[in-house]
């Protein structure tokens, strides 16, 4: 059976062989991503995964304008998502939504 010193020294010698196998392989993958990139003309910005500004947007584009104006309260809404409280009240009270038209 080791004694607790000589553990402790092949812990060490573990620890240091293991930093020293870190550092090779992550020298070897630095190669390799030089190498692809080299084949293929990547650039650093091409990872990034930032999109050019020729390629189409997706998502949202910004605030839509309003298609519907109260003229009591100047609260407007774009028409898109749920209907606001103040026009679900106006049409549950007979009034259009042409009434409420920008």
């Amino acid at each position: 059976m080791a004694t607790l010193s000589e553990l402790l020294a092949q812990k060490a010698a573990l620890e240091k062989q293991i930093i020293e196998t870190q550092r090779e392989e992550r020298a070897a993958a630095i190669a390799q991503v030089k190498s692809l990139m080299s084949q293929y003309g990547l650039t650093l910005a091409d990872l990034s995964g930032k999109t050019s500004a020729a390629a189409p947007r997706r998502g949202s584009t910004g605030k839509v304008p309003a298609k519907f104006r109260d003229p009591d309260t100047g609260d407007t809404w774009s028409g898109r998502g749920l209907q606001p409280k103040w026009l679900k009240a106006a049409l549950a009270n007979g009034r259009s939504l042409s009434d409420f038209a920008v």
